[in-house]
């Protein structure tokens, strides 16, 4: 439990950084001459770069000695592009560094997820990484009241990137420290000696993974990005610029919320409870991209709930879907999925959301409609049940 909290103060510190940034991508593109479809796509096609590219990095961390080098160079990258942001004046560098921030992302996140993996093996892998995600939106709900207060001192984008860059420097320097601390992660999770690593590394992922792949897949296609919210917050004038960091930062500590309900409830009943998933995100257009602030701040709570399952339950149970040896692999592909789905929905709703705000929800109704039809059909819970027995 220390070294999973440990892991947490780092996200914590990495998550003021770019959460921060995050909050105010939308307006911030905008200012720089964006369009709706263009915010749409480049925060959609962020998410996709630091999903789609742990391809190669998910693969890279199967390795358990690479692991560490993995998560300081990813973590390096987001510290390093969101104070550049600071800087930027075109809207071709903003795009650019976001990608790059979104790329750092990818680089840590499969070996970060597989050295959680490993300390969950103890303390139980719903509320390893439920912990973690609690302590991540610490971060995520600092981070946008720092942009908040600076946009209000300053009126403009560039002095609060740049204060980014102190909790971005201590993330590093506690990362090192807590590498220094806990050298092989393998300590928490013996390895299987009765077979040789080669052997492990080759092994098919099980049939429960796809089909869990294939219903986060749904799931993620029919999700506006906050970016698009956001976007569509400021546009309606419904609040200032300066509010919308303060609705991101109340989002997180919804999301931290139910990542810690979810975490414990995934402990106890598995995957079963991700039901709610499509139901939750099918209603967020209808209020999120209303006029009404009231109906709008419901939209973006729900937001959050769903951020929150995401990011805690959803990664958990991959790792009791798939082998220690096939980990990293396994998270790079199921996060390549999901961030693939993203891009594709988040273009979807963004053209649809320019023809008429109606249809977009609408698409994303029927869009989560079918990822519910296919959690009923396919039961990837039975399957699960099965693959964790087999393991």
């Amino acid at each position: 439990m220390r070294f999973v909290v440990g892991f947490g103060v780092v996200s914590a510190l990495a998550d003021i950084v770019y959460e921060g940034a995050r909050s105010v991508y939308g307006p911030f593109l905008a200012s720089l001459g964006a369009t709706a479809l263009v915010v749409s796509v480049v925060t959609g096609g962020g998410e996709a770069v630091a999903l789609v590219a742990r391809l190669l990095f998910g693969r890279l961390a199967d390795a358990r000695a690479r692991r560490w080098t993995l998560a300081i160079v990813g973590y390096g990258l987001t510290a390093l592009a969101v104070p550049l942001l600071g800087l930027t004046t075109a809207l071709w560098m903003a795009v650019v560094l976001i990608l790059l921030e979104r790329l750092g992302k990818a680089v840590r996140s499969p070996a970060k997820d597989a050295m959680l993996a490993q300390a969950g093996t103890v303390t139980g892998r719903g509320w390893a990484f439920a912990i973690h995600e609690a302590m991540d939106q610490t971060g995520a709900f600092l981070g946008p009241l720092l942009i908040a207060a600076s946009l209000a001192l300053t009126a403009s984008f560039g002095p609060g990137f740049l204060l980014l860059a102190i909790p971005g420097i201590a993330a590093i320097l506690v990362l090192v420290y807590l590498r220094r601390r806990v050298p092989d992660t393998s300590v928490f999770e013996p390895v299987d000696q009765t077979r040789p690593p080669d052997e492990l590394s080759r092994e098919p992922l099980p049939r429960a993974f796809w089909i869990y792949a294939a219903f986060t897949a749904l799931t993620m296609a029919g999700f506006a990005t906050f970016g698009l919210l956001s976007f569509h917050l400021v546009e309606m004038g419904t609040v200032s610029v300066a509010i919308v960091p303060v609705v991101y930062a109340v989002a997180m500590g919804v999301d931290a919320l139910a990542a810690l309900g979810s975490g414990r409830l995934y402990d106890r009943i598995g995957i079963r409870g991700l039901i709610v998933l499509p139901i939750l995100a099918a209603a967020i257009p209808w209020l999120g991209f209303s006029s009404s602030t009231a109906v709008v701040i419901a939209g973006m709570l729900i937001w959050g709930v769903v951020m929150g399952i995401q990011e805690s339950t959803m990664r958990a149970a991959v790792a009791d879907l798939v082998p220690d040896a096939r980990r990293g692999s396994a998270y790079g592909i199921f996060t390549a999925v999901y961030g693939l789905a993203w891009l594709a929905g988040s273009i979807i709703i963004g053209v649809t959301y320019e023809r008429s705000v109606v249809l977009s929800a609408v698409v994303v109704t029927v869009i989560q409609a079918g990822a519910l039809i296919v959690f009923v059909v396919a039961r990837p819970h039975r399957h699960y049940g099965w693959a964790v027995q087999r393991r």
